[in-house]
């Protein structure tokens, strides 16, 4: 097997748990899920949510997302960044593509890919990450990602 084969795998399996860790989110309506990887460690992970010490209700009356609930990346961001580790050349493996304002801290927190399987409702956070000269792969369906 080849090193490219090898990828693919590590990705699908790495891909496989962030969805089992999107499982964590209390949101209704949607429930994603980030991992960061470094050197085939897993040095962060993220779920949507509230923030710490908020009550674990993401959706408001009309079922929409409250301003302040965090994405799955932000959260793998910020976990990272009150540890001494880096994020520096990681991979961020995460069961959506993410949005505009997840691209800006993945370029600023020094990711260098992206992995995810399911396109979020608008492109413009992939379109910038792609700007940013920042690897991004999709795996195209879940069932490539369970295999």
């Amino acid at each position: 097997m080849d090193q490219k084969e090898k990828q693919i795998r590590l990705d699908k399996r790495y891909l496989r748990m962030a969805l089992i860790w999107a499982e964590n989110s209390y949101c209704k309506r949607r429930k994603v899920g980030a991992l960061l990887v470094k050197n085939k460690m897993i040095i962060s992970d993220g779920y949507n949510g509230t923030p710490s010490g908020f009550e674990n209700i993401c959706e408001d009356d009309q079922n929409k997302s409250k301003p302040f609930v965090l994405h799955a990346e932000a959260n793998a961001i910020s976990k990272i960044a009150r540890t001494s580790n880096s994020s520096e050349g990681a991979t961020m493996y995460v069961t959506s593509s993410p949005c505009i304002e997840c691209a800006k801290l993945i370029i600023q927190a020094g990711i260098d890919r992206v992995v995810f399987f399911e396109s979020y409702r608008v492109n413009d956070g992939v379109e910038l990450l792609e700007k940013a000269k920042i690897s991004v792969e999709q795996h195209e369906s879940l069932d490539e990602v369970i295999l």
